[in-house]
């Protein structure tokens, strides 16, 4: 049942927390080095405390998109909304790493409890299918701003309070989204008699934690048995897992909607963009604050300029899709994206602002442009009574390929930069391993010695930098040919309706 009010205010209701969501996986990009500073955490946590809010994130939407279909959408909203505030609270006031990890942790799970019951909800606010192609738009470009902004607030609140403050800007939004949703969002959205597999739900977060740990722990540290060990488990438990769905009336992943390429091929599409955007955003974050010196603030500002056409590249591949078809829109801006990475790649020095800006922007927006169009084919084939559901799917592709990204790359960029780093003083210590490392025992070493470290570790960043880019740059073109093969044939414009109407059937089928 949809709303009395316009469905347009209920899209700025959905609005707020999906602002908030998308913030806290960029909040502590600039945040980082206080952090560090203040806990004494250690690089292994640090690593820690950026990634198990997308691990845990990723691990749970698939359940919560369930939970959502059974108790209803809105009021799995509210109940997030209370969690992620009580979370935020505890993140703000945290005393050592381990703390922080954990409130993250909690954070996550507020945070899986809010994606999935916002996109559902823009599924029942939206009947026409060209609203609602604008309505997921606004939802892609909103999440893609929340990344944006994020680090420009922490470099703003960074200036004037300790590094907390950060998280505390939760709450108020939270606090504003429970004064405002019961108004202005549908109540009865929800399938009493669904059933939500605790079994599968441990499957999914056993599959997503050891994999991503894995392929960190190989970039990071080198080839080991263990880290090796922990890839397979992870492969291990989500066969496990896909075994199990295949078996249930009701299960967290309908398994079906898989056998039409379109379906299977955007879903990874979807990970892709999100492997390339965060992947690159936790990169130039470093370069612009570490490489090229700049404050948190300055930082910040400097990357808000390609914000601009970010923000209109989900409403224009909106728009391209419903003349042109969604192939050519999907292809054309997976290779925008190739060319940032490869601007990225091929022009990036140790003074290079205007080539990153450039790069960024380009594939942030070809980035951008694939995630809108392929969420709204997603939540245009769900059933009703699996909006939750599958709009976590997508979700959680997404969350999977954005801590893929900062993992893939981030441990290409920290293997080549321990291979290019040659200062044989300092090559088994910290300022080896990483430039932060080099930055912090820099401050001990006195004179031209200390200006020499810091200039050999800032080459090797932007020699790890470059390499990682050109990775970004291959994954991209291949998924761009991919793309072409998988999606040939699809429907024309005017038949997508009817070629969703039969996807969203053979699924309840």
């Amino acid at each position: 049942m949809s709303s009395p009010r316009s469905p347009w205010a209920g899209m700025v209701a959905l609005c707020l927390p999906m602002l908030i969501v998308s913030m806290d996986v960029s909040v502590l990009f600039f945040a980082a080095p206080y952090i560090a500073d203040d806990l004494h955490a250690t690089a292994e946590q640090q690593l820690w405390i950026f990634d198990v809010y997308g691990f845990v994130l990723a691990g749970l939407l698939l359940t919560m998109g369930s939970v959502a279909d059974r108790i209803g959408h809105r009021r799995l909203l509210m109940i997030g909304a209370v969690a992620f505030s009580v979370a935020s609270v505890a993140a703000a006031l945290a005393v050592s790493p381990a703390m922080l990890i954990g409130a993250r942790a909690l954070l996550a799970v507020g945070g899986a409890t809010l994606m999935p019951s916002t996109l559902a909800l823009v599924r029942h606010l939206f009947d026409d299918p060209a609203q609602r192609a604008k309505a997921v738009a606004t939802w892609s470009a909103v999440f893609t701003g929340g990344v944006a902004v994020g680090p420009i607030i922490s470099g703003i609140l960074l200036e004037h309070f300790w590094w907390g403050s950060v998280f505390l800007i939760n709450v108020p939004v939270m606090v504003a989204l429970l004064v405002v949703a019961p108004i202005l969002l549908p109540a009865d959205t929800g399938e009493p008699t669904r059933r939500v597999d605790v079994v599968s739900a441990v499957l999914a977060l056993g599959a997503i934690l050891p994999l991503i740990e894995g392929i960190k722990k190989l970039g990071a540290e080198g080839w080991s048995f263990t880290w090796l060990l922990l890839i397979l488990v992870g492969v291990a438990v989500g066969g496990l897992f896909v075994w199990r769905q295949r078996s249930l009336a009701q299960p967290l992943v309908d398994l079906t909607m898989f056998a039409d390429r379109r379906f299977s091929v955007s879903i990874w599409i979807n990970v892709i963009g999100a492997f390339a955007i965060l992947g690159n955003a936790i990169m130039m974050t470093q370069y612009l604050q570490s490489v090229l010196g700049y404050s948190p603030l300055s930082a910040a500002l400097w990357s808000v300029l390609p914000s601009v056409f970010i923000a209109a590249a989900a409403p224009a591949a909106a728009a391209g899709s419903v003349r042109f078809g969604r192939p050519p829109v999907v292809i054309t801006g997976l290779l925008v994206a190739a060319a940032g990475f490869a601007v990225i790649a091929a022009l990036t020095t140790t003074h290079s602002l205007a080539v990153v800006l450039v790069g960024a922007t380009l594939l942030a927006s070809g980035a951008v442009a694939v995630s809108a169009v392929i969420a709204d084919y997603i939540v245009g084939v769900a059933p009703a009574d699996r909006a939750g559901a599958t709009s976590s799917l997508l979700e959680t592709s997404g969350e999977f390929g954005g801590a893929l990204g900062i993992a893939v790359l981030g441990s290409v960029l920290n293997a080549v930069y321990r291979l290019s780093f040659d200062d044989a003083d300092f090559a088994g210590t910290a300022a080896g391993r990483s430039l932060a490392g080099a930055l912090a025992t820099a401050h001990d070493v006195v004179g031209e010695r200390g200006h020499q470290l810091v200039a050999q570790a800032r080459t090797a960043f932007v020699d790890g930098l470059t390499t990682a880019a050109w990775v970004g740059t291959g994954v991209l073109v291949a998924t761009a040919l991919v793309a072409a093969w998988a999606l040939r044939g699809e429907a024309k414009p005017g038949e997508a309706d009817r070629s969703r109407e039969d996807l969203s059937s053979s699924s309840r089928a």
